[in-house]
């Protein structure tokens, strides 16, 4: 989320206060609905990763690439 070594915490953090607003009022002021919006959107954003790791060989990415396992339970723990 930084944005670099030199990143100001108080500047990032005020950053995703902006963001979470915007994605509230977005939502017609429900953050139970933006949440569930952000939830959609993270899935997505999942889906091309996974999409485009697949298209990019274990050769040309050198092994860097692993992949989350199936269950994505035990992925997060």
């Amino acid at each position: 989320m930084s944005s670099g070594p030199a990143s100001n915490p108080q500047a990032d953090a005020d950053r995703l206060e902006v963001a979470a607003d915007q994605a509230i009022a977005a939502c017609g002021g429900e953050a139970r609905d933006a949440v569930k919006a952000l939830i959609l959107a993270n899935e997505f954003l999942e889906a091309q990763v996974a999409e485009l790791q697949a298209a990019v060989s274990n050769g040309y990415a050198r092994g860097r690439f692993e992949l989350a396992p199936r269950d994505r339970k035990d992925w997060y723990d």
